[in-house]
């Protein structure tokens, strides 16, 4: 992404991006934002508004203050149809904002990854969304990414259309949406006959592309692949984001009653909630605060799953792309490029594990999982049962075989370092609060307690060691590791960058390394902990051939081998 003021890197960059621009037309939002965004921005600066009007109290002004700083929040919030255009030509998309500062992002359209259509419950009733165009850069620190706040929902889609699929504006106007007058009139003077090839995989093999289809200007029906079951319901309890709902909601009560300096033991109900666990005993009232944080935790979690994923849909467009809608409230409409995915993961909460289910994400260029303002595009699948989980990731990549394929074993050298690691460090804990015990006067039943976690640490250290395991078949890479979250991951060959070997002290007095396959999809590395090192080296090799080969020492004798 580059923006204006940036030095060119050549100047036949500079020719190529200025012709292919010069002919498209600069587009405007929706002129329905000017009922949006000042209310946004009032909700937003509210805190700011009082402190206005607060301040203005003190000098007899409090109302004054108060309308001007009111006027300015409005002004802001309606200059931003007035700043801000786009306009997309067959090789760059362009965003032009700002009014001292100007502005302009552009963007290669070939460097686009992923296209998200959103739209909270303000915009779906003015009829609007707001469009992120995600490059694999949009999470990085400092970078805002392009983003289009907000068009009418029928244009959205469009756009949608016109980027992922290289469909042109009149292509995409005949097969449906009609643009609003305003924000999306202009057409292209020239279209892409880019077609490059698809490197996602058929469901029936690992290795065979799938060829990008060409624009066409008629209608394509989409290929649904899942639709949300609401007896998936049932596993939001276990994804525990209520937990940290609680834990949010919680701690910005506390800041604030201890910034206004309320005693909470005095106020009425919570005296009386005081007296009654008194009354009761400690062992009952702390057994009573339990499951009433465990039944708020449970409604907090299943709201927010109805909330994020009601209306759940993933389908396969014939241009190449997967579509993946989801939203009660707040609906999200997410766009991901077949020929950018490398492969899948397969996620097993802990406590998803315990009922039987598992959540499916892409791993796919320039679309990091779960950061910054792309957290959660990469989400292929909600948490529901495993068995559809794993038949939607052999339907988006590979096929069955690898999520089903049996795993290679990493030895009993990987289950001792698990058992060792788990055991060896609970019993340091545990001999650190006994010490304190007798030298601090800690209280005894802390160190006692602790030697609940010793069992605890071995059945999480079994559970690790069943996870182990790797396989290498037809071209696909799949790894699987982790106990609290057990992750499988598929991923392609062609998708490795590189290999990264690495052993700690204790890794190389038993002889197991860390295999890293490097890529530039996902997390961009994925591991394969504790496994021997010769089969290491073999995985690398077989993987991606020739590229560890000048850094293998061969037998004397066999310089050919």
């Amino acid at each position: 992404m580059t923006e204006l003021g940036t030095p060119p890197t050549g100047a036949a960059d500079a020719t190529e991006a200025t012709e292919a621009t010069g002919t498209a037309d600069w587009r405007r939002l929706s002129p329905r934002m000017l009922a949006v965004h000042p209310v946004q921005e009032l909700v937003r600066s509210f805190p700011a508004l009082i402190g206005a009007l607060v301040a203005g109290t003190t000098s007899g002004h409090g109302p004054l203050w108060g309308l001007a700083a009111l006027v300015l929040v409005i002004a802001l919030g309606t200059l931003r149809w007035f700043t801000t255009t786009y306009r997309i030509s067959p090789q760059h998309v362009q965003v032009r904002r700002g009014l001292l500062r100007r502005r302009v992002l552009t963007v290669p359209r070939d460097r686009v990854r992923t296209v998200d259509v959103t739209a909270n419950a303000m915009h779906r009733i003015v009829g609007l969304a707001r469009v992120e165009i995600g490059t694999g850069r949009s999470d990085r620190k400092g970078e805002n990414g392009l983003k289009l706040d907000a068009l009418a929902a029928p244009a959205a889609r469009q756009l949608r259309e016109e980027l992922l699929h290289r469909q042109p504006r009149s292509a995409a106007a005949e097969s449906g949406a009609a643009p609003e007058p305003g924000t999306a009139t202009a057409t292209e003077a020239a279209t892409t006959t880019e077609t490059a090839p698809a490197t996602a995989y058929a469901n029936t093999s690992a290795t065979g592309p799938r060829p990008a289809r060409a624009p066409s200007s008629t209608p394509e029906q989409e290929t649904r692949l899942a639709t949300l079951d609401p007896r998936w319901v049932r596993y939001g309890p276990f994804t525990l984001s209520g937990l940290l709902t609680v834990g949010v909601v919680a701690g910005f009560g506390s800041r604030a009653v201890s910034e206004a300096k309320i005693d909470l033991g005095k106020v009425g109900p919570v005296h009386q909630l005081l007296d009654q666990v008194r009354g009761a005993g400690w062992l009952v009232g702390a057994v009573e605060v339990v499951v009433a944080l465990l039944v708020v935790c449970v409604v907090a979690s299943t709201l927010a799953y109805v909330l994020a994923f009601w209306n759940y849909r993933l389908s396969r467009h014939p241009g190449g792309t997967l579509h993946v809608n989801r939203g009660l409230i707040t609906t999200r409409a997410t766009s991901i490029e077949e020929r950018r995915l490398r492969g899948v993961e397969l996620s097993e909460p802990l406590s998803l594990r315990l009922v039987g289910g598992a959540r499916c994400i892409a791993i796919a260029t320039g679309l990091r999982v779960g950061r910054g303002a792309e957290r959660g595009g990469s989400l292929l699948l909600p948490p529901a049962p495993r068995k559809v989980a794993l038949r939607v990731a052999g339907d988006v990549f590979g096929g069955p075989e690898p999520y089903t394929t049996p795993l290679v074993p990493h030895g009993p050298r990987a289950v001792r370092r698990r058992f060792t690691r788990a055991l060896g460090l609970t019993a340091l804990l545990v001999g650190v609060l006994a010490v304190l015990h007798q030298v601090a006067g800690l209280p005894s039943w802390v160190w006692q307690a602790s030697l609940v976690l010793l069992p605890c640490a071995a059945l999480v250290a079994a559970d690790r060691a069943r996870s182990l395991g790797h396989a290498l078949r037809d071209g696909v890479l799949v790894c699987r590791f982790g106990s609290l979250v057990r992750r499988r991951n598929v991923l392609t060959c062609d998708g490795v960058l590189g290999w990264n070997l690495r052993q700690s002290f204790f890794q190389r007095r038993i002889g197991l390394t860390t295999l890293v396959a490097t890529t530039a999809a996902g997390r961009q590395q994925y591991e394969i902990p504790d496994v021997d090192t010769a089969e290491a080296v073999r995985v690398a090799d077989a993987a991606v051939p020739g590229l560890l080969t000048p850094f293998l020492v061969r037998p004397a004798g066999n310089p050919q081998e």
